[in-house]
């Protein structure tokens, strides 16, 4: 392994942890399948933290008409 590598590494296993906790915990408190979430937060990043909030948390929510 170059330097390089080594350096790569040392700087996405952070972002991948703290992802995966944050995707974990969360869907767990709002019931959603925690296990998916915290897994796929491990394998890549940034799509299932922008998938979770898209489809999970449902941030683009249509506003009601008032009556």
């Amino acid at each position: 392994m170059t330097e390089d590598e080594i350096l790569m590494l040392l700087l996405l296993a952070p972002i991948l942890l703290t992802q995966s906790l944050f995707l974990f915990t969360d869907a767990r408190k709002r019931g959603h399948k925690y296990w998916f979430w915290g897994i796929w937060g491990l394998i890549q990043s940034p799509l299932p933290i922008i998938f979770y909030f898209i489809f999970a948390r449902k941030i683009f929510r249509k506003k009601e008409e008032p009556r």
